[in-house]
């Protein structure tokens, strides 16, 4: 299994690799079978993993010393002999700065442990329209860490549109062509910077502590839409860094123009801010046909994609008044309709379960995976 540029390589498939190289994949093969609440004895890591006993011990050495792990009791007695003990993710020594930019009329930030729980929040009011520099966002991170009460290892940035290598390459929320987030931060603060796209951050989050599986493909619909595709426990990125920009896909041709050049972008039809102008307009007797409306134009949007990647999973995140039942089931139907076949596993759309966190603690997994990767 591979997530984040992870795999299994263990120290007997990596002879020709450097000692650094063997530890550093160890450690996150190990970190990877305990994340996020798992609890193993030393032994049976090294069953799990295939690791020798020798490799295990000093690995797992190295990481408590670190704060990453921490020794949490005996492991059951499973007959004679002495009973091993239990290690797990330790969530009280190393934080994380998390900032979540996908809302509005705020910044958003999250001092969180190991796990990307969030233990501290903070907020920067915006301006109607005004734009969000890379100054501002400094400052949010500054009052983070006078507020974290450990080591920080590293800054999380989750941000709307497509990301690549630290550099947001276009967000019609935001904005931003070309703008570099990672540089700037990681140069003033001295710290690993991680900066993902917020679907894909969001889709962490309910991988590892929501319903979602190790194939899954993630829609989250707010201001704009985005989507992230995971298989196999590996996010798909893209050859331009821009897999999953399904508010970019033209269901109409003739329908209004979306900031990005075309027409009839999903993302205009119904994105959370064009759904509640719908809303707003229409009588009480009227919405359900608007988001039932608005949940067939997704199923039309998922169809090609489900199809062609043989997805059985779709997870859907927004506002409950909107992603309601009447939305999802008309999703569903027309979905079944255009996917169904003898030989494609049914798909099923659901609701996201997770709540209002979901962002920054999926960054702050993000940047906990990135520092076991150092």
């Amino acid at each position: 299994m591979s997530y984040l540029g992870l795999n299994t390589t263990t120290d007997d498939h990596a002879a020709k690799a450097s000692p650094a190289d063997v530890r550093r994949k160890n450690r996150q093969l190990i970190f990877r079978l305990l994340f996020p609440t798992n609890q193993y004895s030393r032994a049976e890591l090294g069953r799990r993993t295939g690791l020798s006993r020798v490799a295990v011990s000093d690995v797992v050495g190295r990481m408590l010393e670190e704060g990453l792990l921490r020794e949490t009791g005996q492991a059951p007695s499973g007959g004679k002999g002495k009973r091993g003990t239990l290690l797990s993710i330790d969530i009280d020594r190393l934080r994380i700065i998390s900032i979540d930019l996908t809302q509005e009329h705020l910044l958003h930030g999250a001092v969180t442990n190991l796990l990307g729980q969030p233990l501290r929040h903070a907020e920067v009011t915006l301006n109607t329209g005004s734009f969000v520099s890379v100054d501002v966002i400094i400052e949010l991170i500054e009052k983070m860490l006078g507020m974290s009460d450990g080591e920080v290892i590293g800054i999380g940035v989750a941000s709307p549109g497509v990301v690549d290598n630290g550099v947001v390459r276009s967000s019609t929320m935001r904005g931003w062509n070309n703008l570099d987030l990672s540089t700037p931060i990681a140069e003033h603060f001295g710290l690993e910077v991680n900066v993902s796209n917020d679907a894909t951050a969001a889709m962490l989050t309910e991988r590892f502590f929501g319903q979602g599986g190790p194939n899954m493909l993630f829609v989250r619909i707010e201001r704009g839409i985005g989507s992230a595709i995971l298989l196999s426990d590996t996010p798909v990125i893209g050859e331009l860094h821009a897999a999953g920009e399904l508010g970019h896909i033209s269901i109409d041709l003739d329908g209004p123009l979306c900031p990005c050049g075309k027409h009839g972008c999903l993302e205009t039809m119904i994105s959370g801010t064009a759904l509640k102008k719908q809303l707003s307009a229409a009588d009480v007797e009227q919405h359900q046909g608007i988001l039932a409306r608005a949940g067939r134009y997704l199923g039309q949007a998922l169809a090609m994609p489900v199809g062609l990647l043989d997805m059985a999973d779709v997870c859907v995140y927004g506002q409950p008044n909107i992603i309601n039942a009447t939305f999802i089931g008309a999703a569903q139907q027309y979905l079944d309709a255009a996917t169904s076949s003898s030989f494609h596993k049914h798909t099923v759309i659901r609701r996201c379960e997770c709540g209002p966190d979901i962002t920054v603690q999926g960054e702050a997994i993000a940047v906990v995976f990135q520092h076991l990767a150092k």
